[in-house]
């Protein structure tokens, strides 16, 4: 199963998908997916939608495939490469940024005043191959930290919970519930794939699967966060955009323990999931999440355990067969 993980994480972790532009990482994903269920589609905004099909409640599972992005404002005389982010992008300096042409450059950040900016190595604005409004993506390898189980990779935020996804899409036979599986876009824009799939769909109860700050780094000792990495799946309780519907925390909850799986709650005063808007689509949504534990969150080198990721995606898939508790 390890192995598979980091594939399937390395396999995405390369395909341009910046925010409002996940279409290749759809197509990608539904070649994965269609075998493991009875149909797939794509809606008008570009949300995937993996169904497999089961007589009881609708439930939605939903990830988003999108990740933090920088978008090209300007490009100055000397060819240097204005940028601002889109999404959250907490420390970009010193990195590569790859554009969706192949172009790859060095992002550069001398001071606030300054701003970022993009170092293509043209000597000019007329040499530059980027214009205003392109989009790049941080760029680097995706890599176990020697044998401790561990992934490093840019892009986990919007690639560990497909593949969380898609591991738990294998593990379902025939399931109790009417399931959809959501590959959502536009999470870090402000979970707009999440709202309009939900509305499609129209869930009766639903699930965001995401990452969350570990809080077991010498940085973050003093902070709220009780959850460690290789602790296991984090059950949502609350986050900025997000209060867990009591009963999907109990339905969650009751799965992993009748199938021994270890979890940790997760109580967050920021950030946010699909789930802070899957809850508010028309009249209402049961909602919760479970997440991945990951340190350095929107960086170049986010960490998280592949043992709980095989946690999320075990969780999903007994949660998925299990009758509403």
């Amino acid at each position: 199963m390890l192995f598979d993980t980091l594939e399937t994480l390395r396999g995405m972790a390369g395909i341009y998908a910046p925010c409002g532009d996940e279409g290749l990482l759809a197509a990608h994903i539904a070649r994965l997916a269609g075998p493991l269920a009875d149909e797939h589609y794509t809606d008008a905004l570009g949300n995937l939608i993996v169904r497999k099909k089961g007589m009881g409640k609708r439930v939605m599972f939903s990830a988003h495939m999108d990740s933090p992005a920088l978008a090209a404002t300007h490009i100055d005389e000397n060819g240097f490469i204005r940028v601002c982010a889109v999404g959250g992008i907490k420390d970009a300096r010193h990195c590569a940024a790859r554009f969706a042409n192949g172009v790859t450059g060095a992002v550069c950040c001398p001071d606030e005043k300054s701003g970022m900016y993009i170092d293509v190595g043209a000597s000019s604005r007329e040499k530059t191959p980027v214009r205003a409004g392109d989009m790049a993506v941080l760029s680097a390898e995706t890599y176990l930290t020697g044998n401790s189980g561990r992934v490093v990779s840019p892009c986990l935020s919007g690639r560990v919970g497909c593949a969380v996804l898609l591991r738990a899409l294998s593990m379902i036979g025939a399931p109790q519930n009417d399931l959809f599986f959501v590959f959502t876009v536009q999470n870090e824009a402000g979970m707009r794939g999440a709202k309009t799939a939900a509305f499609g769909v129209e869930p009766e109860r639903a699930v965001a699967v995401d990452v969350t700050d570990a809080g077991d780094t010498p940085e973050a000792e003093k902070a709220a966060s009780t959850v460690r990495l290789g602790g296991g799946a984090a059950v949502k309780i609350r986050d900025k955009t997000l209060v867990a519907h009591p009963d999907v925390v109990k339905w969650i909850e009751t799965a992993a323990a009748d199938n021994g799986i270890p979890v940790q709650r997760d109580l967050s005063n920021s950030g946010g999931t699909d789930a802070g808007a899957i809850h508010l689509s028309r009249g209402g949504v049961p909602s919760g999440a479970v997440s991945v534990p990951v340190r350095y969150r929107h960086t170049l080198s986010e960490m998280a355990a592949l043992r709980d990721i095989e946690s999320c995606a075990r969780l999903i898939a007994a949660a998925a067969g299990k009758g509403w508790v």
